[in-house]
């Protein structure tokens, strides 16, 4: 089942996002992803897997985004294979806005 999370406030929001996102754990997933928003653009960090051995692995190794205003999803594939190009969040064609989801968008070609 998904979960999502978001935060708006004064901290640097990365690490609260994952620490949300862990407290979804027992909801079951199989990719996790974070976007955060800083100085004008959107910074998304996404992994299949555990949130331990995935998305907090690529933090570690790629680096927290900074910024204090951020949304996070963990995903269990109802739709799409559980790959990277499926974790969510998902940018825009614009790349101007970001979303998450839970469940299916039919019409989502259309879209």
């Amino acid at each position: 089942m998904c979960g999502i999370v978001g935060y708006v406030g004064k901290q640097q929001c990365a690490d609260i996002l994952v620490n949300a996102l862990k407290k979804l754990e027992y909801r079951g997933y199989d990719s996790a992803g974070i976007a955060v928003h800083s100085e004008g653009k959107i910074k998304t960090v996404k992994a299949k897997g555990k949130i331990a051995e995935g998305l907090e692995a690529k933090l570690t190794n790629e680096g927290k985004p900074v910024g204090t205003c951020g949304i996070a999803h963990t995903r269990w594939a109802t739709h799409g294979a559980p790959t990277e190009n499926n974790v969510h969040p998902h940018f825009s064609e614009n790349k101007k806005f970001i979303l998450v989801h839970n469940g299916i968008i039919e019409n989502s070609n259309d879209l």
